[in-house]
């Protein structure tokens, strides 16, 4: 019998079965930042084991809340940052250099195929687009982590998304993950592995394939993850240049951690995309989506484009396809976040600053503030924000708050008409 990729990647990093259907695997790369990163590290001191098990695969970042807001959120900050100084962890991005964690460390070349990661946020699955087995975890297995470099799961269920057809004028990546949240629901993955397959997947750019795993813990999964190909090597490609004689060697090795063709699956699920059209959720929970031409005329308040869902380059010139020249409507608040400083150096060096400034966007620094309600873009009850972000909770970006989610096309659309509209007619 074949194995699926993630199989294959529990298989290669096994130390010990402890009973049942749970196993401990050596981790690759454990990810810190820190808001819940703090925790571990005091809980750690107070039982006197003050430790990492390697400090070259530790990476952390100060991302939540940046520059620190008030007397709390810079005690969280001194707390990782004593702690990497300690450590001499090397790879510790503080304010300057810090982005959003989940586009930064993929910038930096730190994800691999095969590769397992572990971080305490839930959207570590971002990272399962490099063909990585990456999962959120809590406290405690964090703590067993950075300790001991291992961490213990369940062995997981698989299901195979295949994605078809060709994505028309308009709908993005967001679109398709919002739709595919919606007919699974929030629970419909559970301790499941998402496995996106298909030539719609193939065709997409690196930046894509994040923002689809990056929600597949919206629909209750564990991970999501693309199959490692030659897109993702030309990606890697500064990085592992020294490690392969050319490009095609690279993709012939990254085939290794396919799924077999008799992998078995728990489920298959295939989305033509063909007639998709830009999606936008309506209430509380990210499955409750719906065409963004139904909710046409819903009042916004703020529009927020960044995060680790929609944050970097790609979504910007995407926003801006409709920004640029136009303004955002009166009322009307426009926040974007460049999500790493790379990607907000690239976007000066193209001009795409000085046209969200021209439209009327306030330009922040790379933060994750305004997506959980911190910081750089909190609502004041009974607001209204169309964001790019990856959670609608209630409260989520601020108390009494409604986040609508969307493509940064929708988003751009929505500051321009002042309410939420479908995108395309300003294409």
């Amino acid at each position: 019998m074949g194995q699926t990729i993630t199989e294959k990647i529990f298989a290669a990093h096994h130390r010990d079965s402890p009973g049942g259907d749970s196993v401990v695997l050596d981790i690759d790369v454990v990810m810190c930042h820190e808001i819940t990163t703090p925790i571990a590290i005091n809980d750690l001191m107070e039982r006197g084991m003050d430790r990492v098990f390697d400090p070259d695969k530790i990476k952390a970042v100060i991302d939540h809340v940046t520059p620190s807001k008030d007397s709390k959120t810079a005690t969280q900050a001194k707390i990782l940052r004593d702690w990497a100084r300690r450590h001499a962890i090397r790879d510790f991005f503080d304010i300057g250099a810090n982005g959003v964690c989940h586009a930064l460390f993929p910038e930096k070349g730190f994800i691999r195929p095969g590769y397992t990661v572990i971080m305490g946020d839930s959207h570590t699955c971002t990272h399962g687009a490099f063909g990585a087995f990456a999962a959120g975890v809590g406290t405690t297995d964090l703590e067993v982590g950075i300790l001991k470099g291992v961490c213990s799961f369940r062995l997981p269920q698989t299901i195979k998304v295949t994605i078809k057809g060709e994505l028309p004028t308009g709908v993005y990546a967001k679109d398709v993950i919002l739709r595919l949240i919606k007919e699974l629901t929030v629970k419909g993955a559970t301790d499941a592995i998402m496995e996106f397959v298909g030539p719609v997947v193939d065709r997409l750019s690196m930046e894509s394939r994040m923002t689809l795993c990056n929600m597949a813990i919206e629909a209750g999964a564990t991970c999501g993850v693309c199959l490692p190909d030659r897109v993702t090597a030309q990606y890697l490609w500064p990085f592992i240049d020294e490690q392969y004689d050319s490009l095609d060697q690279a993709v012939a090795d990254f085939k290794r951690w396919h799924s077999d063709p008799d992998a078995v699956y728990a489920r298959e699920l295939t989305l033509d995309v063909s007639s998709l059209v830009p999606q936008v959720t309506y209430g509380y929970k990210p499955d409750e989506v719906m065409d963004a031409a139904e909710l046409e005329g819903t009042r916004i308040d703020q529009v927020y484009i960044g995060s680790c869902t929609n944050g970097r380059l790609e979504d910007l010139r995407e926003a801006l396809r409709i920004l640029a020249g136009r303004s955002v409507a009166p009322g009307v608040r426009g926040i974007v976040s460049p999500a790493t400083p790379h990607v907000y150096a690239q976007a000066l060096s193209e001009g795409l600053i000085q046209q969200f400034v021209a439209a009327g966007f306030c330009v922040t620094n790379p933060t994750c503030g305004a997506c959980l309600g911190m910081s750089n873009g909190v609502l004041a009850p009974g607001e209204v924000c169309a964001s790019t972000t990856n959670r609608n909770f209630n409260g989520r970006m601020g108390k009494g708050g409604m986040v609508h989610l969307m493509s940064p096309l929708s988003a751009a659309a929505a500051a321009v008409a002042g309410c939420i509209t479908d995108p395309r007619k300003y294409l």
